[in-house]
């Protein structure tokens, strides 16, 4: 059955306006912080080369925090939700393998986001309203991963999701390390199959590892 949109469904002139607009400042923070870096950005220089004034970007964003969220959450957070539902799949019913397979998967992930991740650093270190932000983020991890979470019980769903914190930390600092700053060198190592050796017992129950970790 094919829908129709009718006149008071579509969008007005002025409604259309206001999208394109909002694509633009947020295309144009996303350019300028990688360029030039988060602090170094200001309002201004967002809105002069969009071309409208500060009042029109206070219309859409409260600040560069939520500018800088709204980037993240657009381009980068939808997937990144998704990357770990796909690891609560792996940890209930695969194996040591698809959990090495899933972590080239992640680190996908942050090369795809590569630009943008020493700007969320950025932020996080100079915005203390940034950090709610971040935490919130991150939180959204677990959260993506019912049966993990289930598998730990609720007594220790704390624990659970720390585990799960820790392995966002280690993965963004290994690949920012290795492939960003080129400080690390992996030489003719697989580090997938290291960060598995580490990772791969460390997110299972105590009670499951015994029978989990040969599988």
């Amino acid at each position: 059955m094919v829908s129709v949109v009718t006149d008071s469904e579509r969008p007005t002139l002025r409604q259309q306006q206001k999208q394109r607009t909002r694509t633009a400042l947020l295309e144009t923070a996303r350019r300028l912080f990688v360029e030039r870096g988060y602090a170094a950005v200001t309002i201004d220089d967002i809105t002069s080369d969009v071309g409208c004034s500060r009042a029109t970007f206070y219309l859409h964003f409260s600040g560069k925090p939520d500018v800088l969220r709204r980037i993240s959450a657009e381009t980068a957070q939808q997937r990144a939700v998704s990357v770990y539902a796909d690891l609560d799949e792996v940890l209930g019913t695969g194996t040591r393998a698809e959990f090495t397979a899933w972590l080239r998967h992640a680190v996908e992930w942050f090369e795809e986001n590569r630009d943008i991740l020493p700007v969320w650093d950025e932020a996080v270190a100079l915005e203390p309203s940034f950090r709610p932000i971040a935490a919130e983020a991150v939180a959204e991890l677990p959260a993506a991963m019912p049966r993990y979470l289930q598998r730990w019980g609720e007594a220790r769903s704390d624990e659970a999701r720390l585990r799960v914190g820790l392995l966002v930390t280690q993965l963004e600092r290994f690949f920012t390390r290795w492939a960003v700053q080129g400080t690390l060198d992996v030489a003719d190592t697989d580090p997938a199959e290291t960060l598995t050796d580490i990772w791969f017992p460390a997110l299972l129950p105590p009670e499951a590892r015994h029978s989990d970790l040969g599988r």
